[in-house]
């Protein structure tokens, strides 16, 4: 079979938009798809003329409503739309549709016969817009009426293992041309790895439309280019991956991948989603992943899954990086490192001797910051919402522990030289600071604080922002996540990441 495809799904209002986005993505598609569906009714009268000005191989689609589609018209009409699209076929099969999608219920054979008269393949596809498929094969089988077909599966997983499920009946299933996906922010292994699923093509949407694709979970063209470098990816390639819950903003794929492609290794880094470690545990174990970086929630309840731990997680008890060697899962905490050097650059000082820092969280992060804090010789106290929590980790190090709340704003005054935001509260949000995105929003800032947020998406938290108002010194968590990026680069491929500012 030949290489995986990339086809930029369109789904403008118009014939002229969809043309201008072509133009856009153009050095990074290989096909695009017609989307008919999206276009206002008197577009559709000339989509016949659209392979033509596209100058690309074309699929059209027309999706029903009850596919995940806009189309609403009745059977009838949408033949004849069909119809007039494929009608007097140019003898330049580049100036036809190359491809036309029916669903696997739309069988009319003129239609049919047109396509195998004018060079037309088929795409015979079924959508489960709410469930798995499980029977993906033998589904297939009965989809290919002839050798012209190919036949499309796409599927709403329900959790992460069937996605794994989908990779793993598909491992070598390299009869004939077929398309499969799991749709969704679980499916997206399926996206970026669909050469393991020996998937006739990857669907995609660009940055201006990806609202218009957001249930199915489509990437933008350059993302897979420049991020995943999807057309390098083969069956030689390494896989390592990020798993957490929701995992909705993380930068740590396009730091691990651009670090491969610098040192030329053949290796991909790549979000594993799931709520569930286990499940993450079967991908990895089925898929053949070499290691995870692991977020929240998962970084304590990795520990009884691993073979061994190094130094920093046993003391920590959390682990950040687990690593397949000799066939087992060991642990590394790259956070503890990764902070202490971040740290360090942002006060400018090697000691935080006589500094007072204030830690607001009791998860995995916070369990490496406060063993950070501990060994930089700082004094700490741990505010937390569930105040046992912060106990646990405070008799630990000798610090002190406090309940995050209102009450505390006398103790979080005397521990404010550094405050350290360990929580996802503020993960994502933009705007005005509030309860729901701001874990300090009844502390008001004096100016003279250090005050350092390990989220880095957005760049200003909600709570930053207050911080910068009042004239305090601060920073978000990029700084760590490149510095514990870096060791965990080198304990998956052994190498040192180097210089990234190229």
């Amino acid at each position: 079979m030949n290489k995986t495809k990339i086809c930029l799904t369109l789904t403008c209002k118009t014939i002229q938009e969809d043309l201008k986005i072509i133009e856009k993505y153009r050095p990074y598609i290989d096909m695009v798809e017609l989307r008919a569906d999206y276009l206002e009714e008197d577009e559709c009268l000339h989509i016949r003329q659209f392979p033509r000005l596209a100058n690309i191989p074309c699929i059209l689609t027309i999706r029903r409503r009850i596919d995940g589609g806009l189309y609403v018209g009745g059977e009838s009409a949408r033949t004849m739309l069909f119809a007039r699209a494929m009608a007097f076929a140019d003898q330049n099969k580049k100036n036809n549709f190359a491809y036309v999608d029916f669903e696997d219920d739309f069988h009319i054979p003129s239609l049919q016969d047109a396509c195998m008269a004018f060079g037309t393949r088929i795409i015979r596809s079924m959508h489960d817009m709410n469930n798995p498929v499980y029977d993906i094969i033998e589904k297939c089988n009965s989809m290919r009426k002839t050798g012209y077909e190919i036949p499309k599966i796409a599927f709403q997983p329900h959790t992460l293992d069937d996605v794994t499920h989908l990779f793993e009946v598909t491992k070598n299933f390299t009869d004939y041309d077929h398309i499969l996906c799991a749709m969704g922010s679980l499916g997206t292994p399926s996206r970026i790895l669909a050469h393991k699923i020996h998937s006739f093509l990857t669907y995609t949407s660009a940055p201006e439309n990806l609202s218009n694709t957001n249930v199915i979970g489509h990437l933008d063209p350059i993302t897979l280019h420049n991020i995943y470098h999807f057309k390098d990816l083969n069956d030689d390639t390494k896989i390592f991956g990020i798993t957490g819950w929701p995992l909705a903003h993380t930068l740590s794929p396009e730091l691990h991948n651009k670090g491969y492609k610098k040192h030329g290794m053949n290796c991909v880094y790549i979000p594993i989603r799931t709520p569930k470690l286990s499940e993450a545990m079967n991908f990895c174990d089925k898929v053949g992943v070499q290691g995870m970086s692991v977020t929240v929630p998962h970084k304590e309840t990795v520990l009884p899954e691993l073979a061994r731990i190094d130094e920093e997680v046993a003391d920590i008890r959390a682990s950040n990086t687990i690593v397949k060697e000799a066939g087992q899962w060991c642990g590394y905490n790259t956070d503890a490192s990764g902070f202490m050097t971040a740290l360090k650059e942002f006060l400018g000082v090697d000691k935080l001797r006589h500094r007072r820092v204030a830690i607001i969280g009791a998860g995995g992060a916070a369990r490496a910051i406060a063993y950070a804090i501990k060994k930089l010789g700082g004094k700490a106290c741990i505010f937390n919402r569930t105040l046992i929590n912060a106990k646990i980790i405070a008799d630990k190090y000798g610090f002190k522990y406090a309940p995050l709340a209102q009450d505390s704003v006398y103790d979080l005054e005397m521990y404010s030289d550094i405050i350290i935001q360990t929580t996802s509260v503020g993960n994502g949000y933009f705007g005005p600071s509030n309860e729901s995105n701001d874990p300090l929003y009844f502390y008001n800032f004096k100016g003279n604080e250090n005050v350092y947020d390990i989220i880095y998406s957005p760049e200003i938290t909600p709570m930053m922002s207050r911080a910068i108002a009042s004239g305090c010194h601060v920073s978000n968590g990029y700084s760590m996540l490149r510095h514990q990026g870096y060791k965990q680069f080198k304990l998956f491929t052994g190498e040192e990441y180097g210089d990234d500012t190229n």
